[in-house]
């Protein structure tokens, strides 16, 4: 009766195993709470950051429609800050939420790989004694038997442990089933961390800009109204110059615009998160008010300083630059020129970091920079320009207005601009926009 004594033998380690995971278990179980818990309490706090951000950005839409003062720019700059330092905060604890989910996913993949490696040794050894039995008389073994029920007891412990195994295998593929799709969500963490890591040194960076910005401009105007309005008028003056050369010189491009080589309407992903347009393209209100020309080339989307700008389709980056460099206030600012793959290009404007670089491939909805309050603007914002990719180009030449310094930005002839609007997803134009539009 030796060899059924095994088998009792084999039965008592097997449920000596399952005995052994279970505190193993339960300390895992807890450890895994106690992460839960902590990370509950990262997302607690993002929702209080991100409502303290809504409220900096509705104090930054109000500051937009006042008279331009120096007390205004300063007041936006120092709320700009404080949304900014609120964005990092932000960050950091997207950070912390995402090595604390990477922390919890180790764990489980430990315990998992823990429970396979037992599962697998429980198979093996059913696996050999069962091999054992087979190999064996069993109608021998059960006319030697003197007790019968013992011979028949010891064979429901063989069907029972026949019925383990079996339940071990189906156990062990779907944890290892489950171990990959651990070790594939794992992988996502991390390669969320790396982004969440580049993005908070990012905001850190454009933090930096924002305070210099504002201690440049209380050492030009010796903090005193009169003197910020003397360099507001002088700024004013020589963007509109600027702004002339860049109009004449692309009044005397020619182009015929060929409408069978443009793509169809909305071809294109919105460039931003979350959309709101602040001006059209073409002759508006506004535009006859701030531009020379008297038309916007482009479309404005709200955005504040430190708002991600993605790519609105495949390309190649074809220039970046800075306007402010040859001449400050006017123009883009920070750029971004794009040629897409579908025979139209764009320009971003106003941006206050790039994080791409000439030549460089670009895919749909890849991050290409952030928005912000460089160039020509009235306040921090997104300006798009669209055109015909075959008719526009980076160009470089002297500019009088500013000294004779060389200027370098994409040029187009005036025809082969485009509205980004009809190009974009479908978006209802506010009633408010629509009666600033002024007939062509």
């Amino acid at each position: 009766m030796k060899l059924f004594l095994d088998y009792k033998k084999l039965f008592s380690v097997i449920l000596s195993l399952a005995l052994l995971l279970t505190p193993g278990f339960f300390s895992y179980a807890q450890v895994a709470q106690n992460l839960q818990n902590q990370i509950d309490q990262r997302n607690l706090d993002i929702q209080n950051l991100e409502k303290e951000i809504a409220s900096y950005q509705s104090e930054l839409d109000t500051i937009g429609q006042q008279k331009n003062s120096l007390a205004t720019s300063l007041k936006e700059l120092d709320i700009t800050r404080k949304k900014l330092n609120a964005d990092i905060a932000v960050t950091q604890k997207k950070i912390d939420k995402t090595n604390l989910k990477i922390k919890s996913l180790s764990s489980d993949i430990n315990t998992k790989q823990d429970t396979i490696n037992n599962n697998i040794q429980s198979i093996a050894m059913g696996i050999v004694q069962t091999n054992e039995f087979e190999q064996s008389d069993i109608f021998n073994t059960l006319l030697s038997s003197k007790d019968l029920s013992v011979a028949w007891n010891d064979l429901e412990n063989i069907a029972t442990i026949r019925e383990t195994v079996r339940q071990d295998i189906v156990k062990l593929k779907q944890i290892k089933g489950e171990l990959e799709s651990t070790r594939k969500e794992t992988i996502s963490a991390k390669n969320e961390l790396v982004s969440l890591k580049s993005e908070l040194n990012d905001q850190q960076k454009i933090v930096i800009q924002n305070t210099n910005e504002k201690n440049k401009l209380l050492k030009q105007t010796k903090n005193s109204e009169a003197n910020y309005q003397k360099l507001l008028a002088s700024r004013i003056a020589q963007r509109d110059a600027f702004e002339k050369e860049i109009q004449d010189y692309e009044g005397q491009l020619q182009y015929i615009l060929d409408p069978s080589k443009l793509p169809n309407a909305g071809v294109l992903s919105w460039p931003l998160q979350k959309v709101f347009v602040t001006q059209l393209f073409g002759k508006t209100v506004d535009s006859k008010r701030l531009y020379a020309s008297g038309t916007h080339n482009g479309v404005d989307f709200r955005a504040s300083v430190g708002t991600p700008v993605f790519a609105m389709a495949d390309g190649t980056v074809l220039g970046v630059g800075d306007t402010d460099l040859t001449c400050y206030g006017a123009s883009f600012g920070k750029f971004i020129f794009i040629k897409y793959s579908n025979g139209l290009s764009s320009t971003f404007g106003h941006l206050s970091l790039i994080k791409v670089y000439e030549g460089q491939q670009i895919k749909r909805g890849e991050m290409v920079g952030y928005s912000g309050n460089t160039g020509h603007t009235t306040g921090p914002h997104l300006h798009v320009s669209l055109y015909a990719s075959e008719a526009v180009k980076m160009s470089s030449m002297p500019s009088a207005a500013c000294g004779g310094r060389i200027y370098r930005l994409p040029v187009a002839p005036v025809n082969a601009y485009l509205d980004a609007l009809y190009y974009l997803p479908s978006y209802t134009i506010s009633s408010t926009l629509l009666n600033k539009k002024v007939s062509e």
